[in-house]
This record gives structure tokens, C-alpha cells and sequence, in this order.
């Protein structure tokens, strides 16, 4: 019998078989960042009870939570770094960095590895929900309510069903000043 969390992999490991190239490590899901429609992928997840959506092209794999290293003097949503493959890659958690309270650690937790320009940056959530793909009608302007989330780090509200999933830019988000990981200028030019 597979846990949730197995589950949820498994869905998430089916979705990509013939779009995407995975390499089968344990544990482990790589994607080849490929899409070619119109329409949205984005990666869904939870913190607390909201559910959140990145761009699915910002993914390299998502993993199960592990130790981290901490760093002196960090922020604290920055929990420290681990060694991905030879590659030392910091880890933010996202329920500190939005102000939702301290994080409860269990089976559920996952690391979500973002590829953000040249820079590899690890994002620790409640959980991963699946892809979702949102046609441009299914996403809508964000409110400005101020919060966790500055406005400009948002993309706007994507409706599913009865599903309302927050749209984050991962990429601005990640490059923003008080996070400190990487600046706006080390990102390549769009083309």
C-alpha cells in the first residue's frame, strides 16, 4: 500500500512519463524543462491551508526534506545549505519567508529544487499538490493586500474548479533584495 506521499509522486512521476525526461533516481523527480503550448503549467503546493502554483519550467526536482546545514547569521526563513550532487544549494523555507508560523517537518515535507538563471535554490513547502495547467482565462489579476508576498512577486489567482491556487514568480521572488540569494542583475536577459 503506497502513503500520501507516495501517491502524490506517483501522480506527479505520471504526469511527466512522454513529456518530459526523468531520471529515475529513488526519491527523486528531475524534469526536462520542455513545454510547447499556449497554456500554463505550474506546479502546485501547499503552505498551511493555501495552495500556491509555480511555474513548472523554474522545477529541476523535487525531493523529500532532509538536515540542512545552517548558516551563522542567516535570516531565518533561510534554513541553511545541503549538498545536492557536489552542488551546495540553499534552502528557504517558505512558511517562515511568508510569515505563516513555525513549520512542522514530517513525511509530507518537500523540497522543491528551483533553477532561478544560473543559480540552483531549494524551497522547503507543506507539500506538493500536482501540475495543474491553467488556460490564460483560468488566471486573474492578484489583489493588493499586502502581507508575506509582495504584489509584484505575484502573477495573479489561477481557478480551478473550486481550486483558487496563488501565482507566484518564482524567479522575482528568489531575486528580490531581502532574500539575498541572488541578484536581479546576475539573471540572463530575456529573449
Amino acid at each position: 500500500m503506497l502513503s500520501v506521499r507516495q501517491f502524490v509522486l506517483a501522480r506527479i512521476f505520471s504526469f511527466f512519463a512522454g513529456r518530459s525526461h526523468i531520471v529515475p533516481v529513488p526519491g527523486v523527480i528531475v524534469i526536462d524543462q520542455t513545454s510547447n503550448t499556449g497554456d500554463i503549467e505550474v506546479l502546485s503546493f501547499r503552505l498551511g491551508s493555501e495552495e500556491y502554483g509555480i511555474s513548472i519550467l523554474k522545477v529541476q526536482e523535487i525531493r523529500g526534506y532532509e538536515a540542512v546545514t545552517r548558516i551563522a547569521n542567516a535570516p531565518a526563513f533561510l534554513k541553511g545549505v545541503i549538498n545536492l550532487r557536489g552542488q551546495i544549494v540553499p534552502i528557504v523555507d517558505m512558511r517562515l519567508r511568508f510569515n505563516l508560523g513555525s513549520a512542522a517537518y514530517d513525511s509530507f515535507t518537500v523540497v522543491i529544487i528551483l533553477n532561478i538563471g544560473q543559480h540552483v535554490i531549494g524551497m522547503v513547502v507543506d507539500s506538493v499538490s500536482d501540475v495543474v495547467t491553467l488556460s490564460r482565462e483560468q488566471v486573474r489579476p492578484a489583489p493588493h493586500l499586502g502581507g508575506g508576498i509582495d504584489a509584484e512577486c505575484l502573477h495573479g489567482l489561477g481557478t480551478v474548479g473550486e481550486r483558487m491556487l496563488i501565482l507566484i514568480d518564482i524567479e522575482r521572488l528568489m531575486t528580490a533584495p531581502d532574500m539575498g540569494l541572488v541578484s536581479r542583475e546576475a539573471l540572463p536577459l530575456a529573449a
